[in-house]
Parts: structure tokens; C-alpha cells; sequence
């Protein structure tokens, strides 16, 4: 059994919901956004909460369950609150800068590095060595933040690099003589 399949996603204040078929959709401040669920799993509007149940006892039906349910919470989240990732750059000369849609970073390379954001993210720039992206889709903020990290990712010895914020970077020790 699903622990988080079995709990119903109640529908934040401020987000109307709507099950049809098998597709949900959520309307909030921030914008709209839809999930169709697989034909493993039924989806049911009851009162205030968005019910998840398999259809069979399978164990694909139950797999797709909670995460169904999860994604059904991300929607009601992201359009109510909206996510945010952040992210931190160290080393001598890394840094940062945003022009217009496009980010221009400075990791050691020869040349800049310009991300161009995709529609649905935004970032800012605060500091030169920090960056803060924002959106309503948990999955593209999450794969944005992988891709400039990609960039050049935090390295064992000194720990230059782009690394997200909440990361703890497991440092090695240096060759001795």
C-alpha cells in the first residue's frame, strides 16, 4: 500500500481544480498547469480534495499511485506558491550575470558560457555568485538547475563550481609527501 497514494490532496485556497477524465487541471495566481494520470490509477474530485486510488493490484497500478498523487501536489503548489531553487558558485573568477532572458556565466572556460531560460523559469541574479531561479513547474526548475550545474559542477579538492545551496560537498584530501 501506498502511504502517500492513500492520502487525498486537499485544493489550496486560491487554486481551482478540475478532474476530467484523467487529466487534472489547477488555476492559481501564478498560472495553469495540467497532469494526465495513466490509465493505472483513477482520479476522483471529492469535495475540497483530489482522491487517488489504483485500479488493479499491479505492481506498476501501485507504482504510479503515489507518484501520481505526488504530482498532483506539485501542480497545487506550484500554481498557489511556486517553486524556487538556488544556486551557488565558487571559485576565483566564477561569477554570474543575467541579460535579459539569457545567462552569462563565468566558470574558467575560455570562453562565457550563455544559458538561455526557457519559458515558465525565471532567474535572478543577487550576487555574482548566486544565482535564484523561480517557477511553477517543479520538474523544468529542477532540470534547469541540473543543466547549469552540469556546466561545471563542484569539484572534491577545492570545491570551485556550481553547486546547489542546500549541497554539502565532501571535500578530499590534498596528495601528501
Amino acid at each position: 500500500m501506498s502511504r502517500i497514494g492513500k492520502k487525498p490532496v486537499p485544493v489550496p485556497a486560491g487554486v481551482t481544480a478540475s478532474v476530467n477524465g484523467q487529466t487534472v487541471t489547477a488555476k492559481g495566481p501564478k498560472g495553469e498547469m495540467h497532469f494526465v494520470v495513466g490509465d493505472d490509477v483513477s482520479v476522483v474530485m471529492d469535495g475540497g480534495a483530489v482522491k487517488v486510488e489504483p485500479r488493479n493490484a499491479t505492481k506498476i497500478a501501485r507504482s504510479k499511485w503515489g507518484m501520481s498523487r505526488s504530482m498532483i501536489e506539485n501542480i497545487f503548489t506550484g500554481v498557489s506558491k511556486g517553486f524556487e531553487r538556488k544556486l551557488e558558485i565558487n571559485g576565483v573568477g566564477y561569477r554570474a550575470a543575467l541579460q535579459g532572458r539569457n545567462l552569462q556565466l563565468s566558470l574558467g572556460y575560455s570562453h562565457e558560457v550563455v544559458y538561455q531560460m526557457p519559458q515558465g523559469v525565471t532567474a535572478t541574479v543577487p550576487k555574482p555568485t548566486e544565482i535564484l531561479l523561480a517557477g511553477i513547474d517543479k520538474q523544468q526548475l529542477g532540470q534547469v538547475a541540473a543543466e547549469i550545474r552540469a556546466w561545471r559542477g563542484p569539484e572534491p579538492y577545492k570545491g570551485k563550481g556550481v553547486k546547489y545551496a542546500e549541497e554539502r560537498i565532501v571535500r578530499k584530501e590534498g596528495k601528501k609527501k
